[in-house]
């Protein structure tokens, strides 16, 4: 592929991506707390690839949406989205992120939650504003079925009994529920037969499972300049995520005490990501986990066929593989 496909598809969107980046600028405004739209500014526009509000726009121009509705719902989802990065850098204590440092960092935890706050509350002003009661039940259910993914992670991210079955409940939660609302409401906006809509949702359900298991993946093998985060960060904050979790259900005795030690108890020791490393290769979780990825993206492509024969079908279809090829 010549360009990359997320590039392609905001070439494809553009006029609609010029308008949604101009609703995120009049929407994210304060008169009253000028903060907002510092703290804001400083996340909205750090070089994120807008791929949630791409979906949204690209499955009601899928479906044939000639109106104006998909816009707000796009902001609406970059605002939910922006909202839980806030949240999360507070949660993860973290410092840097899309290679800068965090909101919570320039300025301090009480911004970060209470502008997370803000963007939530105008987030559900947009999609009031579309009058479409069924949109307001999928996004709201998935705000709530994302806080509830976060809160999951968090009571399970450092309990080694935390199998593969919980580690895909946190992942649909606080990433793929956020992608299937996308795709799902571009649908529902344009009045799209029931089949094409529940083919978004299974698209966007899929494709947010494969992007996070890749993200996830990227932590112990990515380049940390592209990544813009290093290499073993989640180890080094005791995340049980999908590589390690393979690895910790085949494990001696001896290398469930160290996954205890490490993980668990958090008493980390030089040469301790090393040898999480290794044995993550005794067991080559890092390939089973690509393969996992794979399956997923290879779901999200088939979840596309009873969609219109179109460009942007393609597109989609490309996304699909090239959030796994990130892995290459």
């Amino acid at each position: 592929m010549a360009t990359k496909p997320h590039d392609r598809l905001a070439a494809a969107l553009n006029s609609d991506l010029e308008a949604v980046d101009g609703l995120i600028r009049a929407r994210m405004h304060s008169d009253n707390a000028p903060r907002i739209p510092e703290v804001t500014a400083h996340l909205v526009e750090a070089g994120g690839k807008r791929l949630r509000p791409m979906l949204t726009l690209a499955a009601a121009r899928l479906c044939g949406y000639d109106g104006a509705h998909h816009l707000k719902l796009a902001a609406t989802v970059e605002f939910i989205h922006t909202a839980t990065l806030l949240h999360d850098d507070v949660v993860d204590e973290s410092e840097k992120r899309r290679g800068r440092p965090t909101a919570n960092l320039l300025w301090d935890n009480k911004s970060s939650v209470l502008v997370g706050d803000y963007l939530f509350s105008r987030s559900f002003q947009l999609m009031v504003e579309t009058g479409s009661l069924r949109v307001l039940d999928i996004l709201a259910n998935a705000s709530a079925t994302i806080a509830e993914g976060e809160v999951l992670q968090m009571t399970a991210a450092t309990d080694l009994n935390t199998g593969e079955d919980v580690y895909l409940k946190i992942v649909r939660g606080k990433t793929a529920a956020l992608f299937s609302a996308a795709t799902e409401v571009g649908g529902v906006i344009s009045d799209a037969p029931e089949d094409k809509v529940q083919a978004l949702f299974a698209y966007g359900d899929a494709l947010g499972i494969a992007f996070q298991i890749a993200d996830d993946l990227l932590d112990y093998q990515g380049d940390s300049g592209a990544t813009g985060k290093n290499v073993g960060d989640d180890f080094r904050e005791r995340k049980l995520t999908l590589p390690v979790i393979k690895a910790v259900a085949q494990a001696t005795p001896e290398e469930h005490a160290f996954w205890q030690r490490t993980i668990e108890k958090g008493r980390q020791e030089d040469g301790d990501l090393e040898h999480a490393l290794s044995l993550m290769a005794k067991y080559d979780t890092l390939n089973a986990t690509r393969t996992d990825a794979e399956s997923w993206a290879a779901k999200a492509q088939a979840a596309l066929a009873p969609l219109p024969d179109h460009e942007l079908r393609a597109m989609l279809h490309d996304l699909a593989a090239y959030v796994v090829s990130r892995l290459s």
